[in-house]
């Protein structure tokens, strides 16, 4: 059923399963366990691969609590605070109080760890070149930014919400 409303609401409904469509096509593909043996192999990273999403993530969003990291990756509380202890054990990451909240210990990324993060990055730019050889520079720049205020956009919608 369509909305009643705007032009822009009708436009934003009849796009949005397009592209609810592309957004699942690419979580799928980033989430199969397959190309993280694959990206993990080409980095020469010995890391275990429910580690190594952990480490990645630790990089790009921590500092970073536990229970938040949990809550990223849709695991266990309980799981993920005995894989932050592994990383933390080799020297991957380090952990430290929360400067507004003592009671929470976030997970830092540690030089060692950085190490191992620019290395896939460096598979991924690789991959990122394939991806994008037929597409002009202006392109993919706009696909970063739309997509980068897409994300900031829903996270903000998803955070303001009640519950």
């Amino acid at each position: 059923m369509a909305p009643t409303g705007n032009v822009q609401d009708t436009h934003i409904h009849e796009r949005m399963r397009a592209l609810h469509g592309a957004l699942i096509t690419l979580v799928s593909v980033m989430n199969r366990p397959r190309n993280d043996q694959r990206l993990i192999a080409a980095a020469g990273v010995r890391l275990d691969q429910a580690l190594f999403r952990l480490l990645v993530m630790i990089e790009r969003v921590g500092p970073i609590g536990v229970v938040e990291l949990a809550d990223r990756v849709g695991r266990d509380y309980t799981t993920v605070s005995r894989q932050v202890a592994r990383l933390e054990a080799m020297e991957l990451i380090t952990r430290r109080g929360n400067p507004q909240d003592r009671r929470i210990r976030e997970a830092v990324i540690a030089p060692r760890g950085k190490a191992m993060t620019e290395r896939l990055d460096q598979v991924r730019a690789r991959l990122a070149r394939e991806v994008f050889r037929d597409w002009p520079e202006r392109d993919v720049e706009e696909l970063v930014r739309l997509l980068t205020r897409f994300a900031a956009d829903l996270e903000r919608l998803v955070e303001a919400a009640p519950g």
